[in-house]
């Protein structure tokens, strides 16, 4: 009992605590109901001071200001012209910054907002597909006139419920959703008399098959070079492209389903080499100050109309009236055909890809919009749910097509050419499909060098659909990147016998024909071929072979094809008729050590000519069998070998051994010993050779010639129009990109020492990545 009385406070201390209660309340109503303690002490009114100023107020951080006059509050005693004044400063300046240091870049600002104008309605068609009320696959203006309660009389009908949800969706796409969607508005009301349409940017179509031949997994199968092997000419012969560079792996892009797959080259167009490579790097002084042509075609283009033709050393014929117009009705026909082509729509849906096609056409919008994980997860969630759809599993292949190229990934390319042969194994696919399917797998198979797996894609594609020309006349290509020749020769002979005129079935046999030296015979075929204009016939090799073969058998129209390939843009100039170029390196037949900058290399190939001389000859005199023949059909006749130290930046074998003395001079200069698209070797003609007119594969690179043993007279080379002659102990320099020719008519063999060196205008990263030759 004592200690709960203990608890208990005294009556005393219960009396002080209402009074303090009490006057709170009083505090509180004084100062006009604002809690003391919530907000801080409450100022004091204003005070006179004796002298008439305002009596300093008291502040609840606790520093004391003076109120300003007729601040009865305590306020500050600035008047409204001073806020103006402070206000327009702060705008001035503010002006200034912006304008002089240039804080705001407008043109990208307003160039933003036109781009979001122009493609608003791109970007919400993945959100606003379930509102497709026509049922056309894509929410449109006539779906937004239903969906805003626009009759087609002009009326209104009652819509709300869906405005609010559209408003929802758009107001997750960000903070720009306003002037977006009011924009839409405008679109959709607004007359179309009145309406200013936005300019569409054209969207850069890929062109199928141009930067693959320079590119390639390292799946790739190596096409191994005898070290004898000369490559002057790698066009001569019907054979694979060399090894293919595989740190530029770009794919390029996957057809669009609900494109005009027909729309494409009828083949898969790798007859062609690399006609002409993007230079990655502005070289350095000289860019833009020589074309890419000889001195002589310049001249000639100066003197004469632009169709004019150079009048080369062995004569030159001009195209007659008769030709010209031959060439204007087969363009016409090839656009024709082209339009017709674009009618034609394919189907790739089955009855079930139709009833799930809302779902696939939302993450086909994704994948054109860049969003390619949330493409992948959604057809990959397609896939799942319905797994016997063949439209789900193609996009999910094209999808995955599309990442390899981004993310420059030979695994996830290979992942794709599983799931088109996926798509292309399923039950009920369309044939459009089916044919799309295949054909894109076996254009990704080639481009990981997986050839044979290409070949058998393609002949399942034949077996399938055995009325088409066009996949007989793939098949014939993938044959010939296997280098089986007589393969391609049987399919090709199936399709002229089916398709007498077919023009792409024409040059690719004439172009065996050559290979297999039955030079007057390839001559009718390559010609007819040309000139039928049918897509995957404006090749450049087909040009160059048949101006080839014409100049074998004496035909000077060699240069009327020769100037049709260079107006066609595959020859820098009629003379300069290399594949694997570089635009813009300065152009000329003959050069000067002082003109290449390579003078230390010829000042030490000239000092030590007879130490190079005296291993070459050791070299013939113990075993002439390193001199391996000349295999690439440049010969009229005669006998020509070849003993080769280096080769595409690399030692040939053991070959140094024989000439270490050689080697070791060279090892001093990498624009000879690393230059990839060349080589050095010993050269040996005997007399009565001669070489057909004939030019190298690339513009890269310059070629020196150090005589070692000239017998005189009757050896001399040409190039273009001019003819030299070698001395012993000196270089002579050339493009070997223009055409060149040799005579040996001496009475003993004649040996050089050929030193091929990058073009001194290539930068070194050009050196680096350009791929071997």
């Amino acid at each position: 009992m004592q200690r709960c009385a203990s608890s208990q406070p005294p009556v005393e201390e219960i009396h002080a605590e209402e009074e303090e209660v009490e006057e709170e309340q009083e505090a509180f109503q004084e100062t006009g109901g604002v809690n003391e303690e919530q907000v801080g002490p409450v100022e004091e009114p204003s005070v006179q001071e004796p002298d008439g100023r305002p009596a300093p107020v008291e502040h609840k951080n606790g520093k004391r200001a003076e109120a300003g006059p007729g601040a009865a509050d305590g306020g500050p005693r600035f008047s409204m012209f001073t806020w103006l004044v402070v206000v327009a400063l702060l705008g001035v300046w503010s002006s200034v910054a912006v304008f002089y240091f240039d804080i705001v870049d407008y043109d990208r600002v307003l160039a933003r907002a036109q781009e979001f104008r122009m493609n608003f309605s791109e970007v919400l068609q993945g959100k606003l597909a379930a509102y497709d009320t026509d049922g056309d696959g894509d929410f449109d203006v006539e779906d937004a006139k239903v969906l805003l309660g626009l009759t087609k009389d002009g009326g209104r009908s009652a819509n709300s419920e869906s405005l609010e949800e559209v408003l929802n969706i758009l107001a997750e796409e960000g903070s720009d959703w306003i002037y977006g969607f009011f924009t839409f508005l405008y679109d959709v009301v607004s007359p179309p008399a009145q309406r200013e349409e936005p300019s569409k940017p054209e969207v850069e179509t890929p062109t199928k098959g141009a930067p693959e031949p320079e590119e390639d997994g390292p799946g790739a199968e190596e096409t191994s070079v005898p070290g004898s092997q000369d490559l002057e000419s790698e066009i001569q012969a019907a054979v694979p492209l060399p090894p293919l560079d595989d740190s530029h792996f770009i794919p390029d892009d996957p057809a669009e389903p609900g494109e005009h797959y027909e729309e494409e080259p009828v083949s898969i167009d790798t007859t062609g080499v690399l006609v002409e490579e993007n230079q990655q790097e502005e070289t350095e002084g000289e860019s833009g100050r020589y074309r890419t042509s000889s001195k002589l075609s310049q001249e000639a283009e100066a003197e004469e109309p632009p169709k004019a033709e150079p009048e080369p050393q062995t004569g030159s014929t001009r195209p007659t009236e008769s030709r010209r117009e031959a060439d204007g009705a087969a363009e016409k026909a090839a656009e024709e055909q082209k339009e017709k082509a674009k009618k034609k729509k394919p189907k790739l849906l089955n009855k079930m890809d139709k009833s799930i096609k809302s779902e696939i056409d939302a993450a086909e919008r994704l994948r054109k919009k860049g969003n390619l994980d949330l493409a992948l997860k959604a057809f990959d969630s397609l896939v799942q749910q319905h797994p016997l759809s063949p439209r789900a599993r193609y996009g999910k292949a094209q999808v995955q097509d599309d990442l390899a190229e981004k993310l420059r990934s030979n695994d996830l390319l290979q992942s794709a050419i599983n799931t088109y042969g996926e798509a292309a194994e399923l039950p009920d696919v369309t044939s459009d499909l089916l044919r799309a399917a295949l054909k894109r797998r076996a254009e990704r198979q080639q481009f990981l060098g997986r050839m044979r797996g290409s070949l058998a894609t393609l002949q399942k594609l034949v077996d399938v659909f055995p009325a088409d020309v066009d996949l007989r006349n793939d098949l014939g290509v993938a044959h010939l990147l296997l280098g089986d020749n007589k393969g391609a020769k049987k399919v090709y002979e199936e399709v002229l016998a089916v398709a007498p005129s077919n023009g792409f079935a024409k040059v690719h046999y004439g172009f065996i024909l050559k290979a297999e030296n039955r030079i007057a015979e390839s001559i009718p075929f390559l010609r007819e071929g040309l000139e039928s204009g049918e897509p995957g016939t404006d090749d450049g090799r087909f040009y160059f072979h048949l101006g080839d073969a014409l100049q074998r058998v004496g035909d000077d129209s060699a240069y009327h094809w020769y100037e049709r390939g260079h107006q066609r843009g595959h020859f820098a100039s009629v003379w300069q008729r290399s594949l694997y170029n570089v635009e813009g390196l300065k152009a000329q037949p003959w050069w000067t050590p002082q003109e290449t900058g390579y003078t230390d290399l010829v000042r030490m190939l000239e000092r030590n000519w007879k130490t190079i001389r005296d291993e070459a000859l050791a070299v013939m005199d113990r075993s002439r069998g390193r001199f391996l023949p000349e295999e690439e059909n440049l010969r009229e006749k005669g006998e020509w070998g070849q003993y080769t130290l280096w080769q595409q930046g690399k030692r040939a074998g053991n070959a140094c051994q024989g000439v270490p003395k050689t080697c070791a001079l060279m090892e001093r200069f990498p624009e000879a010993t690393g230059c990839k698209r060349g080589q050095i070797k010993f050269s040996v003609m005997q007399p009565g050779t001669h070489v057909w007119p004939h030019t190298g594969p690339t513009n890269c690179r310059l070629r020196m010639h150090l005589g070692l043993v000239i017998p005189a007279p009757g050896c001399r080379i040409r190039c273009t129009n001019q003819t030299r002659e070698w001395e012993e102990g000196r270089v002579l320099i050339f493009d070997d990109s223009f055409e060149h020719e040799v005579w040996q008519e001496a009475d003993s063999y004649r040996l050089i020492l050929i030193v091929d060196v990058w073009h001194p205008q290539l930068s070194q990263y050009q050196r680096q990545t350009l791929s071997p030759i």
